[in-house]
């Protein structure tokens, strides 16, 4: 396949799951249960952290966080007292327990209070280097500036070290994209979607290396970079965009095969 039949079949696989009906099932889902910015950032961090496993038990634990908060995210956030962190004492996602949440609670309370919300701190990140990297490692090391238990930062990926982030450039993703098909939402203006990383996982590297888009044998973000740059040479304003051919079919595959 040379390199205009590559990016034919990478638009066309981009059509096809670039589209409302791939929210259903998918869990941009869940800040799309919301309308007001702050609500679909905070629904959809959350979301994007347990974003691993089964996508049914992904969506079954997103939608139960949201209830435990009154389905108002931004609001519980603001105003939450110590007593009312009981009710989640028997939330658990995988290896993401009851002290990992509230860990995540209180810093999100701490950034939307203190540092001016989840964009003011990614975006004063990116602005610092104008990359994704820069961001995330700007945002990590504001998140872990609160409390915690040592055990609580696996859960918020450092590409210093080599993670792929696949949570988190999802959730940016989300966040900054925005096109004509209802999908990503496209609410900060001050992050370019040309320097978006393609969120890497099993099913979108399988399919990567596939088409030969992806030469390194590893998910690590080494990975995400070549991937990255190599979707560039496509649509250099916005090569994320083909997330969704790579994970559509990869999913679609795996699927199959179930």
């Amino acid at each position: 396949m040379n390199k205009i039949e590559l990016k034919q079949m990478l638009d066309d696989h981009h059509d096809l799951y670039n589209c409302k009906d791939f929210i259903e099932l998918d869990p941009i889902s869940i800040p799309h249960k919301f309308e007001t910015k702050e609500d679909r950032e905070i629904s959809g961090f959350l979301a994007a952290t347990i974003a691993w496993g089964q996508r049914k038990m992904i969506l079954r634990n997103s939608n139960l966080l949201m209830k435990l908060m009154n389905n108002q995210p931004y609001h519980f956030i603001s105003t939450f007292r110590d007593e009312d962190l009981e009710r989640f004492e028997d939330f658990k996602h995988r290896t993401f327990n009851y002290d990992d949440l509230l860990f995540f609670l209180n810093a999100l309370r701490y950034i939307y209070t203190e540092k001016g919300g989840l964009e003011q701190v990614f975006t004063e990140g990116y602005k610092k280097t104008s990359t994704i990297k820069g961001a995330i490692i700007h945002f990590r090391e504001v998140f872990l500036s609160v409390d915690h238990l040592e055990r609580s930062e696996k859960h918020i990926a450092n590409p210093m070290k080599g993670s792929a982030a696949k949570r988190i450039n999802m959730f940016l993703r989300w966040m900054v994209r925005k096109d004509d098909r209802g999908v990503d939402f496209g609410l900060w203006k001050n992050i370019s979607s040309s320097d978006l990383m393609c969120p890497l996982d099993v099913h979108s590297s399988r399919v990567a290396r596939q088409y030969g888009l992806l030469q390194s044998k590893q998910d690590n973000w080494k990975s995400v970079e070549e991937l990255t740059n190599n979707l560039s040479m496509f649509n250099a304003d916005d090569p994320v965009r083909y997330d969704f051919a790579l994970f559509g079919t990869g999913e679609s595959i795996s699927s199959k095969k179930r």
